[in-house]
């Protein structure tokens, strides 16, 4: 694996170009993924009253969710490496009137909080980003008090995953790429559950349950799942950035054509997607 530092540099880089992006598409996601969010408060043990760390945030769940559930006795703590999600996140709560929430740009693997003994910790969809996860789960059960409950998601494996596959290999082969190293810091990286269930016992974590959900993300057309992607995937855009007009149009219409294949009626585009959520008690 590159440089850990290097990595984290480049992903602060990527998630602040692609903010714009999210921030036009997370009603969209959001409606799909509240579910998730539901799911992971519960594991995690939260109510009211409850102190709360969301540790990758983005824009801004499950801390949203969180601070509805803990009411305005408790308090929650929002954490992103991202000051341009961090952004769209404060204008959520904002707009919410939700108060009980706090935003901080922070490392998730070096949480260089003052606060400790969190009754509850939670991260979606975030642990995947982070060189050293054995490192961030210790991190974070030292965070937790005695009895605290971390609950997180990640998502499955690419047979499960046509949100982020549709038309990868076809657009690997027209641009001339290589496939990305086992190691790669993409969405896909914790997969394996026996992994997962290693690295939660390492960090001293018991009491561990897995379960899987379902997460059903549709869209207008092919078309718009393509600038979908554009719009979101900073690495893919500048992938076409890169390219001269001619393959720049070869792969939309690549991955146009595989999201054809995830067609219903009316021509939408309705992606079927596996996450994984973990939940273990310190």
């Amino acid at each position: 694996m590159a440089d850990p530092q290097q990595l984290k540099n480049d992903q602060r880089r990527d998630w602040d170009a692609a903010a714009t992006g999210w921030k036009k598409w997370w009603p969209l996601l959001e409606r799909s993924a509240q579910h998730v969010n539901d799911r992971l408060i519960e594991l995690a043990g939260v109510g009211p009253g409850a102190r709360v760390l969301d540790i990758a945030t983005g824009n801004g769940e499950p801390a949203l969710t969180a601070a509805r559930k803990v009411g305005s006795n408790g308090h929650v703590i929002a954490t992103d490496q991202s000051p341009g999600m961090l952004a769209i996140a404060r204008e959520r709560a904002a707009s919410s009137g939700i108060a009980n929430i706090e935003f901080r740009e922070v490392d998730g693997e070096a949480l260089t909080l003052p606060e400790r003994d969190f009754d509850a910790i939670v991260c979606r969809w975030g642990l995947m980003f982070m060189p050293d996860v054995k490192g961030a789960l210790v991190g974070i059960r030292e965070r937790l008090r005695v009895g605290g409950r971390l609950a997180t998601a990640v998502w499955s494996t690419a047979d499960k995953m046509p949100l982020t596959t549709i038309g990868t290999e076809a657009v690997r082969k027209i641009a001339g790429l290589p496939p990305p190293p086992p190691d790669a810091l993409g969405p896909l990286r914790l997969a394996d559950e026996t992994m997962m269930r290693g690295m939660f016992a390492a960090a001293g974590f018991k009491d561990l349950t897995v379960e899987r959900l379902a997460v059903t993300f549709e869209f207008d057309s092919a078309a718009d799942f393509a600038q979908f992607r554009v719009d979101v995937a900073a690495p893919f855009r500048v992938l076409l950035d890169s390219q001269p007009a001619a393959i720049r149009s070869r792969i939309i219409e690549a991955v146009i054509e595989g999201a054809g294949a995830h067609a219903v009626a009316n021509g939408r585009i309705r992606t079927v997607n596996e996450t994984v959520c973990y939940a273990a008690t310190r």
